[in-house]
Parts: structure tokens; C-alpha cells; sequence
């Protein structure tokens, strides 16, 4: 993963390298401090361990996250991200499952003039 992330709709696509390479470090990095996320279980959670959790969690369920960019809208230190979701996990009982949905999410240019997210928000899973 790059030190800095110059181009915002690259986000989506090192989010979902780092996680399915179970990199929970490098999915991390791509958050600001205090960044949030709403879970696909619907709960709104923030701060690094509360995402640490999170996403050891799913690399734990062995999650395999895929990916496709709807839309960015780049602002000068804003951008709302867009994208289509599918993501292979261990269910409950042992049973591969695949959640689908879409998701909007926000990312701000920090300090070093690279882009994070500052919110995830993966509503909309069927």
C-alpha cells in the first residue's frame, strides 16, 4: 500500500487488497483518526479499536471482499465514494455466506495531503 494515497477512488480497491490479503494494519492506515464505520449488522462503530475488532473479525471469518467502483465525487479535501460490494465470509454455523450491497463512503485529504477514509458506510446488503 502506498505511504500516502494521492487519489481517493483508489481507496476502495487497497481496502479490499489489504483485507483479503488479512493485512488488518494496512486496512487500518487507510482510516483517519477517529474515523467511523457502519457494520452490514447496522452498528455504528469508531476509533482505532473498535475497527482493529472489526476487521479482525472478518479476516478471522475469512473474508474475501470484491469490490466495483460506482462513482467518485472528488471535492477539494472531500470525496464521496460509491461502490458495489460482495463480501465471502464464514457464517454462524460454518456455512459459506455472500452479503451484497453498496456503499457511500466519505474520505478527507489529511495533513500529508493523502486521502482517508473517515467514514464507511456499507448499508444497502441483502
Amino acid at each position: 500500500m502506498p505511504t500516502v494515497v494521492t487519489d481517493p477512488a483508489k481507496l476502495p480497491a487497497l481496502f479490499q487488497d489489504a483485507l483479503n490479503a488479512g493485512d488488518i494494519e494496512g486496512v487500518l492506515a487507510l482510516f483517519a483518526p477517529g474515523a467511523g464505520m457502519r457494520t452490514v449488522t447496522g452498528e455504528h462503530i469508531t476509533g482505532a479499536e473498535a475497527l482493529r475488532a472489526e476487521i479482525g473479525g472478518t479476516v478471522a471469518a475469512r473474508g474475501r471482499l470484491t469490490n466495483v467502483p460506482r462513482h467518485a465525487l472528488v471535492g477539494a479535501d472531500t470525496a464521496l465514494l460509491v461502490t458495489d460490494w460482495t463480501m465471502e465470509i464464514d457464517g454462524p454455523d460454518g456455512e459459506r455466506i455472500a452479503p451484497t450491497g453498496t456503499t457511500a463512503n466519505i474520505a478527507r485529504r489529511a495533513g500529508d495531503g493523502g486521502w482517508r477514509f473517515t467514514l464507511l458506510n456499507p448499508l444497502g446488503t441483502a
